[in-house]
């Protein structure tokens, strides 16, 4: 398993699904309880009504468990995988009640990360086409490029970021910072109450990197390309550009020649990364592959033991 697929921590999981679990039913399944008698077990099938790629294998079963420990959940596509419709993705037995209580929370999770996972896959693959593009064109070796990383921002769901972020990786894609607290990221609001100081901006990002430990990474938004080199004298590690058009991209690549890091951001549709991904940026930042993120397809098909 790749690192980034490393698995969530057990307690994390839990922590969440006990939450959504309470919340679905705090005083038990009235439904199921009432109708159906409590020895009916029941063989179940997580089923794809669409193509996608599989986020939240973990996060399912332990719905089913946490519900009841006879539960057995067995997935035969696992978080990272791609599928198709039509493909069965797990089977589920235990008591039918039980089943049946769980089943909202279980797939609620794993429609919603589906969803976030597949999405971004779509991203990968519009930037590593549109590099291949621009890697075909050019002869010269030395004007060769990789495929920028997709990347997550922090626009997700409140208490939810660390299994979004998981299926941004499910996806192919990478994180931005977790928090506030990870990485000093300047942004507009930030530079123009600076200036309202009237503190130089580059004396003031210097400033900022005396206080700071040396492992600690900063990164600068800019809009304009004539605020470039006064945050590349800053010793910025990373550049945001922030709305650049395609041809400023293409020219701030040029002058910023490897001395940082070059994100671009802003506005950023699935058509518009192939072309973005021809400038030669190393980072490109998409709110919408957890902000906009539409629920996978998935069913609980079930049939009485």
């Amino acid at each position: 398993m790749p690192l980034s697929l490393t698995p969530l921590a057990p307690d994390a999981i839990h922590r969440l699904v006990r939450m959504a679990l309470d919340e679905d039913a705090p005083w038990g399944d009235l439904t199921s309880q009432s109708l159906i008698p409590s020895d009916v077990r029941i063989t179940a099938q997580l089923a794809a009504r669409e193509d996608g790629i599989l986020c939240g294998e973990d996060i399912f079963t332990a719905a089913m468990s946490l519900t009841n420990p006879s539960i057995t959940t067995s997935f035969t596509v696992h978080d990272g995988e791609a599928f198709t419709a039509g493909t069965i993705l797990a089977t589920i037995e235990g008591p039918a009640q039980a089943i049946l209580q769980a089943e909202r929370v279980a797939l609620n999770f794993t429609q919603r990360l589906s969803g976030i996972a597949t999405i971004t896959s779509h991203y990968v693959a519009a930037a590593a086409a549109g590099a291949n593009t621009r890697n075909s064109e050019s002869p010269n070796l030395e004007s060769q490029i990789s495929a920028p990383r997709i990347v997550d921002t922090r626009k997700t769901t409140p208490g939810l970021r660390l299994i979004e972020r998981y299926a941004v990786r499910c996806g192919g894609g990478h994180n931005h910072r977790f928090s506030l607290s990870d990485a000093v990221m300047a942004k507009d609001n930030h530079l123009a109450i600076v200036a309202s100081t009237g503190t130089n901006l580059t004396d003031a990002l210097k400033s900022l990197r005396n206080k700071l430990p040396h492992t600690t990474h900063i990164e600068v938004e800019v809009d304009r390309p004539d605020q470039i080199e006064t945050i590349l004298a800053a010793g910025a590690d990373t550049i945001l550009l922030d709305n650049f058009t395609t041809p400023q991209l293409t020219a701030a690549v040029k002058q910023i020649a490897g001395r940082a890091l070059i994100e671009a951001s802003g506005g950023i549709t699935l058509a518009s990364i192939p072309e973005i991904a021809t400038t030669g940026v190393d980072i490109i930042s998409v709110g919408a592959l957890t902000h906009s993120a539409r629920a996978l397809d998935l069913g609980l098909d079930i049939s009485p033991n």
